[in-house]
């Protein structure tokens, strides 16, 4: 994968707006799920100890600002909507991890792990009641924002769907997960939020309806590209850079596009990995090791890589054709670079 690419000012400048907003927006919330929704945030320990800095990249955020200054809204405008969308995707790793059974996250234990699912499901739901609440009181244009969110959260779920039942499906044969059928379950899981995102703050800010479904659509194919990437990064990424286990994805079985490609190949090394694979037993880190090989020699993982700069290059197309402020869109270009080139 190519170098690392410096972190955008962008990130950093996003943070500095919507954070403040997003720990007012928390405080609101009952002590004991407070303090878990805090946790996941990054914000604290466990025990509520805060930590200094923390958090995730906070992609989401940025983009909801982008795609206001894209159309003239002015960042400000589009707090409200920053926080709802971070408080959502927040709520949905929580969620996730719980369904997955993923007991790390970002470099620590996952917030069922550190509280109990229980809890931990009852934090997710916090947040996502906060998210709503928060862009209801988003202005005029609040209710449209809220719906906005919901078709998302519906495409979301739809993918989550899927994904929780291709799990059950075998590798090879009638029954096996085609690799189109997981492109459309990630750009429901992922893209569908991202896609929220670049058109959350226009549409808080009353945008004409064209400009926003041109950076909605802009926003799915950054959430395929980003899915890509982190499909990748779950077989080949650096533990220390990704929080989760070397080789994690292959060791749990989880069906992600490297894999599916390299099976769909029909070379050598896609057979031997269809025996490794269909053996019915979980992997050991030697024989994921071997896996990981036989799906680079198959192409799975230059499979991945050339999705995700072909999705990277759609959501580029869309923001240079299309009329909107030329400082937002270098950032948007700058920011859709590191998507797509992060180790992390």
């Amino acid at each position: 994968m190519a170098p690392v690419l410096d972190r955008p000012r962008v990130l950093e400048r996003s943070r500095e707006l919507v954070e403040p907003a997003l720990r007012a927006a928390v405080g609101k919330l009952h002590p004991w799920p407070r303090r878990m929704a805090s946790y996941a945030l990054g914000w604290c320990d466990a025990d509520g100890v805060p930590l200094p800095g923390g958090g995730g990249k906070g992609v989401r955020p940025a983009l909801v600002v982008l795609g206001a200054e894209a159309v003239g809204v002015a960042a400000e405008h589009a707090v409200p909507a920053a926080v709802a969308v971070e408080l959502v995707h927040t709520f949905s790793l929580v969620h996730d991890d719980v369904m997955d059974g993923d007991e790390r996250r970002r470099h620590r234990a996952s917030a069922w792990q550190a509280f109990g699912t229980g809890p931990a499901v009852l934090a997710g739901d916090a947040l996502f009641a906060l998210a709503v609440e928060t862009l209801a009181g988003g202005g005029r244009h609040g209710a449209a924002a809220v719906r906005r969110v919901g078709a998302a959260l519906r495409e979301l779920v739809a993918g989550q769907a899927d994904d929780l039942l291709f799990e059950d499906r075998p590798w090879t044969g009638p029954e096996a997960v085609a690799v189109a059928e997981y492109e459309a379950m990630a750009a429901g899981k992922t893209g569908s939020l991202l896609a929220c995102a670049l058109a959350l703050g226009p549409v808080l800010g009353g945008a004409p309806a064209p400009l926003v479904e041109v950076l909605a659509r802009a926003g799915r194919e950054l959430g395929t590209a980003f899915q890509a990437v982190d499909d990748l990064l779950g077989i080949w990424g650096d533990p220390a850079a990704t929080g989760k286990p070397v080789l994690a994805d292959l060791v749990r079985g989880k069906k992600t596009l490297p894999v599916l490609a390299a099976l769909a190949a029909g070379t050598a090394a896609s057979r031997r990995l269809a025996v490794l694979l269909g053996a019915g037993t979980a992997l050991d880190p030697a024989t994921a090791a071997e896996a990981a090989v036989l799906v680079e020699e198959a192409g799975g993982r230059q499979f991945a890589l050339d999705r995700a700069r072909g999705c990277a290059d759609a959501a580029r197309e869309y923001f240079t054709h299309a009329p909107f402020r030329q400082e937002a869109v270098g950032e948007l270009l700058e920011l859709t670079d590191f998507l797509v080139d992060r180790r992390l």
